[in-house]
């Protein structure tokens, strides 16, 4: 590998280009997510994943692993609350509701467990 150098007043600095930007549009929200928190919160952490080309595998692993666990917790919540197709066919606002409270409990637990921490 051929590295290039810009002048840069007195000073040349390497030409690196990590294809970073190009990648970051396939996250999903929980990769979008980690991205932001450790951009905001812990640049050091999220520079040296950066520049260790370890951060878009790191982003991928939290989004497909979250994704993963808020499905078990609606699952889980759905069961011990017996929120289910009987009582969508019976009482759908019902039903709605529950499942909203459910998906919004999960996506916490998920945001507080696997992304802010």
């Amino acid at each position: 590998m051929k590295l290039e150098y810009l002048k840069n007043g007195d000073y040349y600095i390497p030409n690196i280009e990590l294809g970073y930007e190009n990648v970051k549009v396939n996250l999903g929200k929980y990769g979008r997510l980690r991205e932001k928190y450790l951009r905001e919160h812990k640049p050091s952490l999220f520079e040296h994943l950066k520049m260790s080309e370890r951060l878009i595998p790191h982003l991928s692993s939290i989004d497909k692993e979250a994704k993963a666990y808020e499905a078990l917790l609606i699952k889980q919540f759905t069961e011990k609350e017996n929120v289910n197709e009987k009582l969508k066919v019976t009482n759908q606002l019902g039903w709605v509701k529950n499942m909203n409270s459910i998906k919004q409990r999960a996506q916490e637990i998920v945001c507080n467990e696997m992304i802010y921490n």
